[in-house]
């Protein structure tokens, strides 16, 4: 029994360790249970609720209010997208739907880097990263595609054509991190949670080099652009490609050489890799969702600019106007030369009388002389006197000429 009782005790410390060292592993968390936790919550998942450290929760909020955000947005473009006539707008629509649902998983995935690693989540972290900002780098590559054709006078491809492109341009990245985790795990048996940083930046390097050819498209139609009307949209576009590739330079020198000089210094920074990749995710979504996907749905969504001057030398009737010479009497066709030639002298004096000019103060003239409407012809200059009759502003005759 002795011996029992001392194995055990000899025991109990060596679990201590072990529990303390799976602690310090999934992220330096206690074991008591932190403010915010319930005890029996695994210790890896502490970091979504736990209140004394505040920024996962902080962090776990922008990312669910982003993902909220994507989510309306996408809702509201579907049920808008049947009052949308223009096609040149319409067609912007596809890329930006794929671009809301790709925000959406990829505030999703940022969650999975606040918690613990295993096997399963570190596979599925190296997985989806690269293949996420693929989608969201070819959506604004194949919006600068479209706005370039707009912008040279072209016709845009529609909505569903650009969104296979973008698709067909991730699925690139997609074979690289898909190749990439079977060689190093399934190939080679190296732990999934165990990976070089610059391997990790380098398989994302496609994923960059799309970012770079939407921020040079956004830029050729910012500056060599022929109509005005789309250089808004490529403004929007050209800054969140901006935003988006300093961010990645910023998050690369950090992951890359900003670790390792701390380390150097000798200080553990291991578990600042996984929030600064989850920062990075949530950032990179904010950036998208507020420089490009509100912007772009906004100028899909709202009504074409409307003038608020009258164009008195439109003659495309507002209304539907009435057959020429309906309203005059029966008799007042093919009059004989005699007739007509009275007629003229009679409207010869009443034009010299100024009663067409007194519209405005007294009678409207009458029907005869809205038979002949003002013509700036040789007869009318010699039945006014020499001078040419002018016609009032509100004078709907001029579309019967």
């Amino acid at each position: 029994v002795s011996s029992l009782c001392c194995s055990k005790m000899a025991v109990s410390p060596v679990l201590v360790c072990l529990l303390a060292l799976m602690g310090s592993a999934s992220g330096h968390l206690p074991l008591n249970p932190p403010q915010g936790c319930s005890a029996d919550l695994d210790p890896s998942y502490r970091a979504l609720c736990d209140l004394e450290s505040v920024w996962g929760v902080v962090l776990e909020a922008v990312a669910c209010s982003g993902g909220l955000g994507s989510l309306v947005l996408a809702v509201l473009l579907l049920v808008k997208l049947r009052s949308l006539s223009d096609p040149s707008r319409r067609s912007g629509v596809g890329p930006l739907l794929l671009l809301l649902g790709t925000l959406l998983g990829i505030f999703a995935i940022s969650l999975a880097f606040l918690v613990g690693k295993n096997q399963a989540l570190c596979v599925v972290r190296r997985a989806f990263w690269g293949p996420l900002f693929a989608l969201c780098f070819s959506s604004l590559l194949v919006q600068g595609v479209r706005l370039r054709r707009l912008v040279a006078g072209k016709t845009s491809p529609s909505g569903s054509s650009l969104a296979a492109l973008g698709l067909a341009l991730a699925l690139v990245q997609g074979i690289i991190s898909a190749e990439w985790v079977l060689l190093t795990v399934v190939r080679e048996g190296h732990p999934a949670c165990v990976y070089p940083p610059l391997d990790f930046a380098l398989v994302c390097s496609y994923t960059l080099g799309l970012l770079l050819i939407a921020m040079g498209l956004a830029l050729g139609v910012v500056l060599c652009g022929e109509k005005h009307r789309w250089k808004c949209n490529a403004v929007w576009l050209f800054l969140s490609s901006l935003a988006s590739a300093l961010l990645w330079v910023a998050w690369l020198g950090f992951y890359l050489y900003g670790s390792q000089v701390l380390r150097g210094g000798g200080k553990e920074v291991k578990g600042l890799d996984e929030p600064a990749l989850a920062v990075a995710l949530v950032i990179q979504g904010w950036i998208l969702l507020l420089l490009h996907a509100i912007p772009e749905a906004h100028l899909c969504l709202r009504n074409p600019p409307q003038s608020g001057t009258q164009d008195f030398f439109d003659t495309s009737p507002t209304s539907p106007p009435a057959n020429f010479g309906e309203d005059l009497p029966a008799h007042h066709s093919h009059r004989p030369f005699g007739e007509s030639q009275s007629f003229m002298e009679e409207h010869s004096a009443t034009l010299q009388t100024g009663t067409y000019h007194s519209s405005q103060r007294g009678a409207r003239p009458s029907v005869a002389f809205r038979g002949h409407v003002y013509q700036p012809t040789e007869m009318a200059l010699v039945m006014n006197g020499g001078t040419m009759p002018t016609a009032p502003i509100k004078y709907t005759g001029r579309r019967l000429w």
